[in-house]
């Protein structure tokens, strides 16, 4: 069976929560509804001590999310139990960086390989691989790289300075 944990507010605790939950303090929802939760899950002498599948069913969450709120609180303090733990590296490393759309639109505005009139995205994906500058890329990466800086391949303009004829 897990373990259970019992939260006890200090009167400096409770009373920065209570802030926590007035209509005129600016606080994000998450934070909000937590500190409403530990304030109904206190157990001291001030508190409501309501039962974990009560303060659940009253705020709109899981009983687990209550658990792991209560254990939060209990293991690392009231700051953690509020705030959202930081990621300790980036959801992904950058592999696209500026440097690479930069390369990518100056290729796809220069002229085109020989025995072709114009780029394609297939073309210049492989032509970006061939060069070294990444190990592999998508087709659907040089097209949205192409459409976020408005570099369009069939487009009139393409990036390439062409000469208007003078009428007259």
């Amino acid at each position: 069976m897990a373990p259970r944990y019992r939260v006890t507010l200090t009167a400096a605790e409770r009373t920065e929560l209570k802030a926590l939950t007035r209509a005129a303090t600016k606080t994000t929802g998450k934070r909000f509804l937590f500190a409403r939760a530990l304030l109904l899950c206190d157990r001291g002498p001030e508190g409501p001590g309501w039962t974990v599948a009560r303060v659940a069913e009253a705020l709109g969450v899981s009983v687990r999310t209550i658990e792991r709120l209560k254990r939060r609180f209990v293991e690392q303090g009231l700051e953690a139990a509020l705030e959202r733990k930081r990621r300790v590296r980036p959801p992904r490393k950058v592999i696209f960086d500026g440097v690479f759309e930069a390369r990518l639109v100056a290729l796809a505005c220069s002229q085109a390989p020989p025995g072709r009139t114009r780029w394609t995205l297939r073309l210049l994906a492989e032509k970006v691989v061939e060069l070294g500058w990444v190990e592999r890329v998508s087709v659907m990466t040089v097209q949205r790289t192409l459409k976020k800086t408005n570099c369009s391949l069939i487009g009139r303009s393409r990036g390439l300075y062409t000469k208007v004829p003078k009428r007259g």
